[in-house]
């Protein structure tokens, strides 16, 4: 319960909202419509925007912008994996207008970008608060026939910098009905990814902390580093693949045939898949296959999925599926231990 407490305040602490700015800048659309506004954020290929006529957050298309201006600070994301942070205006109007950035690290460096190859805008400052982004999930089951309660918690927290990110994700699911044992899940996996010269290439180094009553595992910590690439990188999709290698302790419970702590180096590899669809679903899958170096033979697997449906501003519904899977657990273990719920999700920042 501690640990559901830390992660839970801190991702609270880290949806405090941005401090207010004036709503100064410009866009127009391609029709002609023109808005005075403050832009927010730019993610799936939907501009978010606030105006202080307009209750909430409004949701502009991205490929339907002429021309827009801002001076405001923000991390601008390409296709190619390059990262800028700026000041953004257009140089002129066209089907798809270069966008002029002016570098902060450089007031005199300037860069232009085709507008169809930035994939995000973050609305950032020099300050660090300003910089988080993330979600939080609920979800709850009831079932009167046989008293039965399933309820799930995930959380999504990243701090973003120019070349590198940091995330944080965690989840926690419990499960009691009348007459069985309550089971217990939960999750925490953190990484850091830093970008490479190379055109989408990166590094990264991965935490994975598990617990799970069903496979009897008190703790099944995974640490590893290794080389990936973004295979995909656009307004309507992003896909990842990861490899490298790693060190895997297990701390099985007491009924366990082999009691005590496994140790195993390992091998990964890990991958992650988001598509989006202008500001009605969002699918993101992640995913990783981790082979025993020291055990031939072993084989571990885990997943999490969410399909989220928006309702109306940052609150959407969404449907999570998660899972485990050991090839060769101790003896009288079960070898798998997965299952999925549906609730609400709120995002923060720029998600």
């Amino acid at each position: 319960m501690t640990v559901r407490a830390i992660i839970l305040f801190s991702t609270l602490l880290f949806s405090a909202p941005l401090f207010a700015r004036e709503k100064s800048d410009v866009i127009v659309m391609k029709n002609g419509d023109r808005f005075t506004c403050e832009i927010t954020g730019l993610s799936a290929g939907v501009l978010s925007v606030k105006m202080s006529y307009v209750d909430g957050t409004m949701a502009v298309q991205w490929s339907q912008v002429a021309r827009l201006e801002s001076n405001q600070l923000f991390l601008v994301h390409t296709e190619s994996g390059t990262v800028y942070t700026g000041k953004i205006s257009t140089t002129g109007a066209s089907d798809d207008p270069p966008i002029k950035i002016e570098v902060a690290e450089a007031a005199i460096k300037q860069v232009e970008v085709s507008q169809r190859k930035i994939i995000k805008l973050s609305e950032t400052s020099q300050g660090f608060w300003h910089r988080f982004d993330g979600a939080v999930n609920t979800g709850l089951l009831y079932s009167k026939g046989n008293e039965s309660t399933q309820y799930n918690v995930s959380s999504q927290v990243a701090y973003n910098r120019e070349r590198w990110s940091s995330q944080l994700n965690f989840n926690s699911s419990l499960a009691s009905s009348n007459g069985a044992s309550l089971t217990t899940r939960n999750q925490i996996d953190l990484s850091t990814l830093k970008l490479l010269r190379w055109n989408n290439w990166f590094y990264a180094g991965t935490g994975s902390f598990l617990q799970s009553s069903v496979q009897e595992i008190n703790l099944q910590t995974t640490l590893g580093g290794g080389i990936g690439r973004y295979l995909k990188n656009t307004n309507r999709a992003s896909i990842y693949v990861f490899g490298g290698l790693g060190w895997q302790n297990v701390a099985y419970g007491q009924n366990a045939v082999d009691q005590g702590t496994q140790n195993t180096a390992v091998g990964f590899v890990a991958g992650e898949i988001k598509a989006f669809k202008f500001k009605k679903t969002n699918l993101d899958v992640s995913a990783s296959l981790i082979p025993a170096i020291t055990e031939a033979g072993r084989v571990h697997f885990n997943t999490n999925a969410v399909y989220y449906i928006k309702i109306v501003n940052d609150l959407s519904w969404n449907f999570s599926f998660y899972g485990s899977w050991d090839s060769r657990p101790p003896a009288t273990l079960p070898k798998s231990d997965y299952g999925s719920s549906s609730g609400l999700s709120w995002t923060f920042g720029n998600r």
